[in-house]
């Protein structure tokens, strides 16, 4: 299982990615996106990329998918949202910070899976 952490200006951005996530890099969603504080996310993003975030993001969420981190990775680099996306591995001590919080976090209103 993996963990995505997008960032945009929007929700309809984000609520784009989620859908380019599951339509064309073939991902599932497990359970409902979670808001997570702009903040936060820039700080994850900044330490895992370890560099200086250049754009704030006004709003992000984080999801949960099936695949492993991986295959995530790989599926991720194929697609081009319109929102910055980065799957985050167990190798990260953020990793386990983001997964105990997960439940706690309120969740995204608008989004739908793709029904096959």
């Amino acid at each position: 299982m993996a963990i995505i952490l997008i960032r945009a200006d929007d929700k309809k951005k984000i609520l784009n990615a989620l859908a380019d996530i599951e339509r064309h890099a073939q991902l599932k969603i497990n359970g409902k996106p979670k808001i997570v504080p702009p903040e936060l996310a820039d700080e994850v993003i900044g330490r895992i990329l370890k560099q200086k975030i250049k754009r704030k993001s006004k709003q992000a969420v984080m999801v949960l998918v099936e695949e492993d981190t991986t295959k995530s990775i790989i599926q991720v680099r194929k697609i081009h949202p319109p929102a910055h996306l980065v799957v985050i591995s167990d190798e990260y001590k953020d990793y386990s910070n983001l997964k105990d919080i997960y439940g706690k976090l309120t969740p995204l209103k608008g989004y739908y899976s793709l029904k096959k």
